[in-house]
């Protein structure tokens, strides 16, 4: 079942390309907006435009809006490589592996870590919305390391509470090209949507605030190991800003990687772990502190660059 509407583009949207009309029309995100266009599910004024195409006021557009899908559906999958470092009660903290998403979404079909916790017969908190339940914080596909992910309402409840608080500690481990001078620091730059990409985040004026904190440990003859320690969570954060110093996380192609390095350091996803989470148990009280150890593929990164220094 699809939904088609019909109607004339408002003076207001005047100018405007097309993919950011229909997502200020309908409330689609750019992406989704883009593929429907892309698919042949929009006409203006019957023709079929590009997505770039700049729409005038008055202009007549029809679009066909699929049926929304059901992501709470989303059925119990094993997960490759899906690890539980600490489980109790309350929660579970896994240690994530590359590939997979938190939880389901649109646009998104690969495996997640609610599905693969559902196939291993973990029960989560009911709180959430329904494809995301028991999720409190997220990592990028792209980013492997420790999530944790509340078991009980009240863990649920503690745990966003102490995220929104900042009392986590998250440390994270990148790799990034060359040396940032200087070698410790902190970037404190505002993080909103790049302006001409809807699935890539850039430093905006106008964006959330956005603090990291960094520290070299280890420098290389091509690259630099830090310890990266967020005060805020923005998507992306320390790929953005990492990059905005110029010194963008190795093999994150999106954001200004060389491929060249990358390549020679067997890279195909951004350099970039969540190495611990430290938190106050939402039951006990009691400080948790869960580390995760690099993955296979990072770790020859590190190999490489110490058989070349």
């Amino acid at each position: 079942m699809t939904d088609v509407r019909m109607l004339a583009v408002p003076d207001g949207l005047d100018g405007l390309r097309l993919d950011v009309a229909l997502s200020r029309l309908f409330g689609l995100s750019r992406s989704a907006a883009a593929g429907l266009i892309d698919d042949g599910a929009v006409t203006l004024d019957g023709g079929s435009p590009a997505r770039s195409e700049k729409v005038r006021g008055g202009s007549l557009l029809e679009i066909s809006i699929p049926e929304p899908v059901d992501l709470a559906a989303a059925p119990p999958r094993a997960v490759d490589g899906l690890s539980i470092l600490y489980d109790d009660d309350d929660l579970v903290v896994i240690d994530k592996p590359v590939g997979v998403a938190a939880h389901p979404s649109i646009g998104w079909d690969g495996p997640t870590v609610t599905q693969g916790l559902a196939a291993m017969g973990v029960r989560l908190s009911t709180s959430g919305a329904a494809e995301r339940q028991g999720v409190v914080h997220r990592l990028d596909a792209g980013t492997t390391g420790v999530m944790a992910v509340a078991k009980s309402e009240r863990a649920y409840t503690g745990l966003k509470r102490a995220f929104k608080e900042r009392t986590v500690e998250k440390l994270y481990a990148a790799l990034v090209q060359g040396h940032p001078d200087p070698s410790s620091g902190t970037v404190d730059a505002p993080i909103d949507r790049h302006p001409s990409s809807d699935w890539k985040f850039a430093v905006v004026a106008s964006g959330r605030p956005s603090v990291t904190h960094y520290e070299t440990v280890q420098a290389y003859r091509a690259a630099s190991l830090l310890d990266v320690r967020l005060e805020t969570g923005r998507t992306h954060q320390i790929r953005v800003h990492m990059a905005a110093l110029r010194h963008p996380c190795c093999g994150d192609m999106v954001y200004g990687a060389d491929p060249v390095l990358s390549r020679r350091l067997g890279l195909s996803r951004q350099w970039l772990h969540a190495r611990s989470l430290s938190f106050e148990h939402p039951g006990t009280g009691e400080r948790l502190t869960v580390v995760s150890p690099f993955p296979a593929d990072l770790q020859h990164a590190l190999d490489v660059l110490d058989a070349e220094s």
